[in-house]
Parts: structure tokens; C-alpha cells; sequence
């Protein structure tokens, strides 16, 4: 089955579960599969790392880019303040790595060394630097002035929602949908 000729399974189910209309549906199928190539499942190809899916279908693909849809129309303060949140959680929970509903310095460090592994330019102390300033950031947010001797033991997601008040998270956290036809093949 090549690219042109694959069709999404664009059901009513999918449409409710995910907020997306059947046009953003097949077009989200058409970029799946050019990721996949042309195949069922989306391989993560980081073998053993904690807390990732080793693959995904299509249906949970539509799902993750869910929390990336656009904000749909006016929308009233009450609805805005959802969806920053539903947003904020599934953030939250990409660094929550062990589902303890604390994002430790541990896993704060692993994340932030995945994210600029692909840097060439950061080496890995650099990165653990990086974590471990933002994870004082976040205590001075949270937690205020501490003793030398308070050890701050994470992040919780009230915490997570204090360190991004301010950021207009629910507008800026979205996909563009660009034109298919225009992306190079790799292939």
C-alpha cells in the first residue's frame, strides 16, 4: 500500500475521542505513515527506555497529537483554563517518567539529556548543568528561599502549573497542519 493510496480509518469514534475533524484526521494519517513508511505501528528507536512505548498505532498517534490541536473558535475562560491544563498534564507527565506524580531531578536530567542528545554541541555534563539549574529555578518558584540544608524532592503538578503561569501555553502548544505535498521524501 503506498502513501497516496492509504486511508485513515476516519471513524465518528476517533473524531470524538481526539477533536479533530475527519479532514485533519486523514491528514495526520497521511504524515503517520510517512513517519512510519507505510507501515501499522510507529517504532521508537530507543530500545529500553523507561517509561516510552516501544511502538504505536495510528489510533494512539491521533491521541498524543490531540494535546497539540489548535484551540477551535472563541472559546470562554472556563474552557481555556482546561485545555491549559489537560496540556500542561500530558507535559507533566512526559518527565514523570515512573507515574509517581513527582518529576525528580533524576528523571528532570534524563529528559533534558534525551531532548539535546541529538546536540552535537552539548555534551552530557552540559546538559545535566542545564537540568539541574532549571530544577533550582523550579524549588525558587515552588518552594521560595530554602534552607541550605532543604533538600526539594520535585515537582509535583501543582508546582508544574505554578512554574508556567504566565506562558500562554494554550495557544503556543499546537501543530500546523502543512500541505503534504510539500515535504521532501527521504526515501
Amino acid at each position: 500500500m503506498g502513501l497516496t493510496q492509504s486511508r485513515p480509518p476516519v471513524t465518528q469514534e476517533l473524531i470524538e475521542k481526539t477533536g479533530f475533524t475527519a479532514e485533519q484526521i486523514e491528514h495526520l494519517h497521511k504524515r503517520f505513515i510517512y513517519l512510519t513508511g507505510d507501515k501499522p505501528v510507529l517504532r521508537n528507536l530507543q530500545p529500553g527506555s523507561y517509561g516510552y512505548e516501544s511502538e504505536i498505532n495510528f489510533e494512539q498517534f491521533l491521541i498524543v497529537m490531540s494535546y497539540f490541536r489548535p484551540m477551535g473558535g472563541p472559546m470562554d475562560e472556563e474552557n481555556i483554563n482546561v485545555c491549559r491544563r489537560d496540556k500542561l498534564r500530558f507535559l507533566f507527565n512526559m518527565y514523570d517518567t515512573d507515574n509517581d506524580s513527582k518529576i525528580t531531578l533524576d528523571e528532570y536530567r534524563n529528559v533534558v539529556e534525551e531532548l539535546l542528545s541529538g546536540n552535537l554541541h552539548i555534551e552530557k555534563e552540559t546538559a545535566r548543568s542545564i537540568a539541574d539549574g532549571a530544577m533550582m529555578e523550579a524549588a525558587s518558584i515552588c518552594v521560595g528561599q530554602m534552607e541550605p540544608d532543604q533538600i526539594y524532592e520535585g515537582i509535583t503538578f501543582e508546582d508544574f502549573l505554578k512554574i508556567w503561569e504566565g506562558i500562554d501555553i494554550e495557544t503556543k502548544m499546537h501543530v500546523r497542519f502543512l500541505n503534504m505535498d510539500t515535504i521532501p521524501s527521504c526515501h
